[in-house]
């Protein structure tokens, strides 16, 4: 536990004025990309990532957190009053929230959501304060060959972002790879992968990629799904009924425990805890045949499960660098934009950046809970916001993005061909997780592999002695092995049951 004063020092940089103002806008803006169908929280971060650029680092992690969050929060309202998930975790959501809505209960469905979420971000963070310190003080023991052992613990974490084909999920991982060598060598100054484009001797700006793969990409998908949204219901009644607050809260209190421990694991995804959360649900009620008609438990446990691994998410970023998802990749990207290098020597250097963004955390998830409570119906008219409006927008703040980051409209170029190439990838079921994660690990990962080579005079096989990093290796290709096996498996499986057919 860190001491008093520290997080005394964090509560009163989070409650200076100007900080306040950025956690509002970032919660309010997750909060409209959640409620937007088809954003969610990693278009939204990506797209609004260059406008922090001018920022004090902890008003724009502060920001950029608060989109993460708020985009959960978000997500839960279309997918209750319009059966239209906002956001990917939102799909469990409409299962039973919508059947509610149309029963005449929209208002306890947002009102045990949101009260869920709050609780369930609210413990998360209280759980990064724990685990945080001691995990960075360990950390602490790390140098060259450790933090290379690490960076390939990160690396195997793509495994789980794959999705259904590991032969695509391997494409695309490699492609991250092969970006982040583009421009010059760190150690030689050899120029790799530019073609003679001067524009690209520096590399690839990572915020390009990302507004175009994840922006530019979702507008174009759009463009071709545009459909007319329906009317949401009207909100009124914003608590459970009597008999249900007990089952609720059993909810809550699973939800919050099941998504912490996910956010822990890297290469999972806000998906992952709500399903398992509305299964075991389902598994424990008394009588499984409600869900999917309307049963409370199945919106209370999965929207406390995603929130709650938002907090536990940010713990593998925040101690040891690691990215767990694409939309935490994204904010490790800003992190060093802005000069700051997450993991164990965040908490030694920047204490009060690292105590001023998690106390800005708490003040977030309370005006989330303003904001879902009392104004759930007003967001929900944004849904109704039409395609042919909304999609314009968006473009025009990309491509402002785009040329502000180095005042270059080659840039522009360039996120306009990833996002193209975003929409290829989508179209062709092919993973956009993996390329994220291996372009961000891909420039610290060759940085600290040469820098162990040259304390071990070359010897790659010192890597395996060292304790720390050997365990941490092992571990790298046991995670590899059988995340590799497990795809291959479930490939020949299906090719078994097409053959059968």
């Amino acid at each position: 536990m860190p001491a008093f004063d520290i997080i005394a020092q964090g509560f009163a940089t989070a409650f200076t004025w100007y900080n306040l103002l950025y956690c509002l806008l970032g919660v309010t803006i997750g909060m409209l990309v959640g409620v937007l169908p088809g954003l969610g929280p990693t278009t939204g971060v990506a797209v609004l990532l260059p406008i922090t650029f001018g920022m004090e680092p902890v008003s724009a992690i502060i920001m950029l957190c608060g989109i993460y969050y708020g985009a959960m929060y978000g997500g839960t309202i279309t997918s209750v009053l319009i059966n239209t998930p906002g956001e990917a975790a939102s799909v469990i959501t409409c299962l039973d929230g919508s059947p509610m809505a149309k029963q005449g209960r929209a208002g306890a469905a947002l009102g045990i959501s949101g009260l869920g979420s709050f609780i369930g971000g609210t413990v998360s963070i209280l759980g990064l304060i724990f685990v945080g310190p001691p995990l960075a003080q360990w950390a602490l023991r790390f140098g060259p060959p450790e933090f290379f052992a690490l960076m390939v613990l990160g690396l195997s974490t793509v495994i789980g972002l794959m999705g259904k084909s590991v032969i695509r999920g391997l494409v695309s991982a490699f492609l991250g790879l092969n970006l982040a060598m583009v421009g010059m060598d760190p150690v030689s100054g050899s120029v790799r992968f530019t073609f003679g484009q001067l524009n690209l001797m520096n590399g690839i700006d990572f915020v390009i990629v990302a507004m175009g793969l994840f922006g530019l990409s979702e507008i174009l998908l759009g463009i071709e799904n545009m459909a007319t949204a329906e009317k949401p219901p009207k909100v009124k009644g914003m608590l459970p009924r009597k008999e249900e607050w007990s089952p609720s809260m059993k909810a809550i209190g699973r939800g919050t425990v099941l998504g912490f421990l996910i956010g822990l694991i890297p290469g999972t995804n806000s998906v992952i805890p709500a399903m398992l959360s509305y299964s075991m649900e389902k598994k424990l009620a008394k009588d499984p045949s409600r869900f999917g008609k309307g049963a409370i438990e199945g919106v209370a446990g999965p929207e406390t499960a995603n929130n709650a691994y938002c907090g536990g998410a940010l713990i593998p970023l925040f101690t040891l660098g690691i990215p767990s998802s694409p939309t935490i990749a994204i904010i490790l990207g800003a992190f060093m934009m802005h000069g700051l290098t997450p993991g164990p020597m965040l908490f030694e250097q920047n204490p009060v950046f690292v105590w001023g963004v998690i106390a800005s955390m708490f003040i977030g998830n309370f005006m989330l809970l303003i904001m879902n409570l009392p104004l759930a119906g007003w967001w929900a008219k944004i849904a109704m916001v039409p395609p042919k409006l909304l999609y314009p927008v968006i473009l025009i703040i990309s491509a402002l993005g785009a040329y502000t980051a180095n005042n270059n409209l080659f840039d522009v170029g360039v996120m306009f061909a990833f996002g193209i190439l975003g929409y290829l990838m989508k179209k062709a079921d092919i993973p956009m997780a993996p390329i994220v994660l291996t372009f961000v690990l891909g420039k610290m990962l060759e940085s600290s592999l040469l820098q162990s080579l040259k304390l071990l005079d070359g010897s790659f096989l010192g890597l395996f002695q060292r304790p720390i990093s050997g365990t941490l290796l092992v571990l790298a290709l046991i995670i590899i092995a059988i995340g590799l096996l497990s795809g291959f498996r479930k490939k020949r499986g299906g090719f078994a049951a097409d053959v059968e057919m």
